[in-house]
């Protein structure tokens, strides 16, 4: 059913109580008056005022959902091998270094996932490498003095 200007003036008197009542900020109300003022139909005016109070607005049946404009966003998964680097690095410390070569080999694989898929948890992946590499450079440094005191002893 075509809308008719009352109709879109009703839609926009709910739109205004809704953000007297807090319920919208002022750019989402700018937003949604000026989309009333552009509809054509009945439903649509309704997608617009379906998550207020509808007052004189009347509800009609193809008002099932808020239009995914004014829906926020949900942030994206956090990757399981980012955490795993974090925590292989971490325990670097208690391990004597053995958690390492995992936490890098973890890292490593994370970043490269992250950068394909779009998940988050780069910071993450990041400290288990740096604390990864760092325990695995401070082996490299320790077998190196052994090797070197073994042959000055020869």
């Amino acid at each position: 059913m075509l809308a008719s200007h009352a109709d879109r003036e009703r839609a926009v008197d709910v739109l205004r109580a809704g953000f007297s009542e807090g319920r919208l900020d002022e750019r989402e109300l700018d937003q949604r008056v000026a989309r009333a003022y552009q509809t054509r139909t009945v439903g649509e005016l309704a997608l617009l005022v379906a998550d207020l109070p509808q007052g004189p607005v009347p509800l009609t049946s193809a008002a099932v959902a808020v239009p995914s404009t004014f829906l926020p966003k949900t942030p994206p998964p956090t990757n399981g091998k980012a955490v795993g680097s974090l925590v292989c690095g971490v325990l670097t410390l208690m391990t004597a270094g053995l958690t390492g070569l995992p936490a890098v080999v973890l890292g490593h694989a994370a970043r490269g996932e992250m950068s394909r898929t779009g998940e988050s948890g780069d910071a993450l992946a990041l400290t288990g490498l740096v604390l990864g590499w760092l325990s695995v450079a401070g082996w490299a440094v320790l077998l190196t003095l052994l090797v070197v005191a073994g042959f000055a002893g020869v």
